[in-house]
């Protein structure tokens, strides 16, 4: 070290030195990555050499998606549920459906339950069912009829029917004419085998002419009156009533006042007039019940599981003895007990008991669930439409069929008294499932008139369809597959 230079110059001569030797063997900035640095400073300072670590969005691109939510597929399950629910044809095969497979199940039971009946009666086995299928036949003709004629048509039948319906129940009374069958007089003998009871129109009359009566007097903005509301109505629907209770017959009394008060509460009739109504209805149906001791006894066999000493309640009795019987999938069909003389009516108004033995509750609900949803598409088809006939028509019709099962299922079960009344398009009798079978023709014309229907309906016709996609194939570019 020469003489004139002091320590601490020599140290900071050597700091400059070694930080230009440092500066000479590092690597150019401008060559250096950009994420050098954070490699470098997250590198260790022993162990093996690893791989730059990847960007934050790589990382983040590269996590497993996340799981969806718990009930996502409950919800898009329950999406697609209720889009197809709500499609315009919806209640159009509902009630097309549900009315044939009612009809075609019907057919079965009444087979199974009347083929011991027939033989009791000197008959083939098959003589009831051959009846019925025959009614069956002619009814869906006649369905077929009622879903293909106009609006206009079934208005103008209203009158004609009314009036063809009230001469027959005249005649019902006319010695020599009508006959009685298990205490009412309320047949038509037509010859051989035939039989008809003009009262079973009679609900089918009393709904076409109170829909248009109504429906007229809705456009002429009259029913704000209850004299227009009731009158003639109600004097109408009580001369059917008196004709119908002349021959004994107080279930088929109840469908039609049920029918009567659903016409009201579709038209809108005020609260004190319906409870007024309503109020004169029960108290004639209580008179005509107590002053009938067959009445009084069909009331007290509400809830029985015995029969009674004197052999009352027997066939209520036996009807819950079958549906207890059936279990969850019943002892096959054609296998019922009950049948063989132990319970009354197998095929008519017990047909529900002879179900649920021979099918179990599986059958039943089934029966149930069909019902469920013919009455589900009537409300559904009088709710949406906007003409007056159609929802007055549509209620009157889903009104009866609901009603007239209730009574029916709710005798069999012990919750109602026995009224007689048959299970409708199910049980036996062709008088009952000739105007059911018009009836839900009826319904079905109704959903096709829906606008929505109509549209849906008419692109589904092979023509359209075609000239459809032709015009579609037209649009299109060239090139474009």
């Amino acid at each position: 070290m020469p003489a004139d230079e002091s320590p601490a110059t020599c140290a900071a001569g050597r700091s400059r030195a070694a930080a230009a030797i440092g500066r000479a063997f590092s690597p150019s900035p401008l060559a250096r990555p950009a994420h050098a640095g954070i490699a470098l400073r997250g590198r260790p300072a022993t162990g093996p050499h690893r791989p730059p670590a990847a960007p934050r969005g790589s990382a983040r691109a590269a996590r497993p998606p996340s799981r969806p939510p718990r009930g996502a597929a409950f919800r898009r399950a329950y999406e697609r549920a209720r889009r197809a629910w709500d499609r315009p044809l919806t209640a159009y095969y509902l009630i097309l459906g549900a009315g044939l497979l009612i009809t075609v199940l019907g057919l079965v039971m009444v087979y199974s339950a009347s083929m011991i009946k027939a033989l009791e009666l000197s008959r083939p086995s098959t003589y009831f069912f051959r009846k019925q299928f025959l009614a069956a036949v002619i009814g869906a003709g006649l369905m077929l009829l009622a879903c293909r004629m106009p609006l206009k048509l079934h208005r103008a039948l209203a009158y004609p029917l009314l009036l063809a319906t009230v001469f027959l129940m005249v005649l019902v009374q006319v010695p020599g004419i009508g006959m009685s069958v298990n205490g009412n007089q309320n047949w038509i003998y037509l010859g051989g085998p035939f039989q008809l009871q003009p009262s079973e129109f009679g609900k089918l009359a009393l709904i076409l002419w109170g829909a248009d009566l109504i429906a007229r007097k809705q456009e002429k903005r009259l029913l704000t009156q209850w004299k227009h509301m009731l009158v003639p109505l109600v004097p109408g629907a009580f001369l059917l009533l008196g004709l119908i209770m002349l021959g004994g017959d107080m279930g088929t009394a109840i469908i039609l006042t049920a029918i009567l008060f659903g016409l009201l509460w579709l038209a809108g009739a005020p609260t004190r007039l319906f409870a007024g109504v309503f109020g004169i209805a029960a108290a004639i149906a209580f008179l005509l019940i107590k002053t009938s001791p067959n009445r009084m006894s069909r009331l007290a066999c509400m809830g029985v599981s015995e029969p009674t000493a004197d052999g009352g309640c027997w066939q209520a009795v036996h009807g819950i003895y079958a549906l207890a019987s059936g279990g969850w999938f019943g002892s096959g069909l054609g296998a019922s007990v009950e049948k063989w003389g132990q319970l009354p009516e197998p095929h008519t108004d017990f047909i529900f008991a002879i179900t649920g033995e021979e099918l179990g509750l599986a059958g039943t609900l089934s029966v149930l669930a069909l019902f469920a949803a013919l009455g589900y598409a009537g409300i559904r088809v009088a709710g949406r439409t906007e003409d007056p006939f159609v929802r007055y028509a549509a209620g009157g019709v889903t009104t009866w069929i609901m009603v007239q099962a209730v009574i029916n299922i709710g005798a069999v079960l012990g919750l109602l008294p026995i009224a007689g009344v048959p299970l409708p398009l199910f049980s036996y009798g062709g008088s009952a499932l000739l105007p059911t079978m018009f009836a839900v023709g009826l319904l079905i014309a109704f959903a096709r008139e829906d606008p929505a229907a109509k549209a849906a309906l008419a692109m589904r016709r092979p023509g359209v369809r075609w000239k459809t996609m032709r015009r579609r194939i037209t649009k299109r570019p060239s090139g474009e597959r």
